[in-house]
Parts: structure tokens; sequence; C-alpha cells
């Protein structure tokens, strides 16, 4: 298990994360979410010692982590670390080399993940001449290229187009399968959504929400889709347990209070003339997501 507990790290006036503590279990994709300047980025450096925190403690496997720990730990940054004249195979034998591969092996794993991520045909060209997509997909690479025991990536599929999207989520998925704690970050939360185990969303340093997007759901409460086309603006409000959330495309979204019943709803709705739709709704990992870092439950 990779643990962050209690940490906190001020910038100035800025206090980037605030006592953050969760964990990222063996075998487990971890998706890492926020909104900017949230406080993702920082936890990340802090895991992999790019920063230090004014208080608070990384763990791996139950020990502090430390510099012998994370030579074994795959990092990809926000911001790209490559050396743009290197050619691509030699960059990541040289990495490989680095976390103590020897020449042999370091060939042989930068060669796996070359022909895994469909860098073939650019394996001899310096970074700098790719394509920004191929860019990022030498920077996974070079955070996978020593077989790491903990993976922590943020925002591994910027910049990645659909296939290769798929392609990172099945080497993720595979990682997990084999065991490896796997933090990423991202803004795609549709996807987030599809592969992650659980997810935890950061709000100004502070873990607000963490679970599964069912365990984020049942905390959301019941929501309600309503079209009811000849209703007049402002014809929920009032009703008792109601909140409007949303009024789009010509359907009212509300949220029922814990327990409320969802008939005096619908009779408000019948009341306005004819219904078309009367359904309850399961939100999105995007719809809990503007729910809670725009400051609701």
């Amino acid at each position: 298990m990779l643990e962050v507990d209690r940490v906190s790290k001020r910038y100035g006036e800025v206090l980037a994360c605030d006592h953050l503590s969760f964990q990222v279990r063996a075998g487990e994709l971890f998706g890492f979410v926020g909104g900017n300047g949230a406080g993702k980025t920082t936890t990340m450096r802090i895991i992999l010692g790019v920063v230090r925190p004014d208080s608070g403690q990384t763990r791996w496997a139950g020990a502090p982590v430390d510099h012998v720990a994370r030579r074994a730990f795959g990092y990809l940054p926000e911001e790209r670390g490559l050396y743009p004249r290197m050619k691509v195979l030699d960059q990541l034998v040289y990495l490989a080399e680095l976390h103590g591969f020897g020449v042999n092996e370091a060939h042989r794993d930068a060669e796996t993940w070359i022909a895994r991520l469909g860098l073939r045909d650019h394996r001899g060209d310096e970074v700098q001449k790719l394509s920004l997509g191929n860019q990022q997909r030498v920077q996974l690479a070079a955070a996978l290229v020593h077989d790491p025991e903990v993976l922590v990536l943020d925002e591994p599929f910027s910049g990645l187009d659909p296939i290769a999207v798929d392609l990172l989520a099945d080497v993720l998925r595979e990682r997990a399968d084999m065991g490896v704690p796997v933090l990423f970050s991202s803004h795609q939360l549709d996807l987030v959504e599809r592969i992650c185990d659980r997810v935890g969303i950061i709000r100004s340093g502070h873990m607000v929400a963490c679970g599964t997007v069912d365990e984020l759901r049942e905390g959301s409460g019941t929501m309600l889709v309503v079209h009811a086309p000849a209703a007049a603006p402002g014809w929920a409000d009032g009703v008792p347990g109601a909140t409007v959330l949303n009024v789009r495309d010509g359907r009212t979204w509300l949220r029922l209070a814990e327990g409320a019943d969802d008939q005096p709803v619908l009779k408000a709705a019948l009341a306005t003339g004819p219904v078309h739709e009367f359904s309850r709704h399961r939100p999105s990992l995007t719809e809990l997501f503007r729910d809670v870092v725009g400051g609701g439950a």
C-alpha cells in the first residue's frame, strides 16, 4: 500500500496540501482528480521526493518513503522531463540503467515498451522531432521501463489520441493486475470513471470525497430528471425535500434529501401539464465532481 498521511505543504499564502490523507492499495487503479490548483501535482511531487512536505509522511509497504524506495517508483510528470535531442531508444536504455539495470536488460525492456506503446517507427528519432502525442508515449515508456513497483502518473493521458488512450488504459490495468498500486491524475473524468477502482476528489488541498464511483453516488443523494414541457420556471420551488440542481434541454434535474419522497415532485410536475419523463438518475463522475468541487455535499 502507498500511503499519504496528513501531508501539508504551504507556498507563501497558498496552502497546497492541508493534512491530506489517502491510500492506494496494491493492485488498485486510483484516480486523483480535482480542479486546477487543487494540490494534485504538489502531492505527487511530495510522494516522489521532489518537494519536501511541511508536515506529514508518505509510506510504501508500511515504511517511510526514502531514496531507496523511490528508485522502484515509476513517475510521469505533468511537464515532460525528456532529453529533447536524445534518441528514443537511447533515452529509455539510459533511464533503465539509472534504475540499476544492466545494459542487456535495459535494452530488452526499452525495446519491449517501444513496441508495446507503438513507437517502433520512432525508436531512432530524437524526441524533439516527435509529435506531442508520441512524446507523451515516450514519457510513459520512461515511467515503465524499469518495471516499477509503484506508478505515480500526472496527467498521463494528456495529448493522446483515443487509440493511444485505450492502449494506455490497458497497460495500467495490466500493471494493477500484477499488484502495482497505480495513482494517476486526469481531467478526463469519463475515463477515470471507466477504468478506476477508486477515485479521490481533492479541493483546496483537502480530500473531500474518496471511494468507488458507486460509493460516491450513494453519498450524493437521489437525483430525479423531470421533463414537463409546459412547466414555468420555478415550478419545483417549495417542493418538500427537493432541490433544483439544473435546468437544461427542457428537463429539470433535482436532488432529493435523505428519506424524502419523490411523489410530491411528481404531483407538482403533473400540476403544470403533461409529464414526458420522470426518472431517477445515476450521476456520472463528472456531475459528482462539479457538485463536490463547486462546494456541494
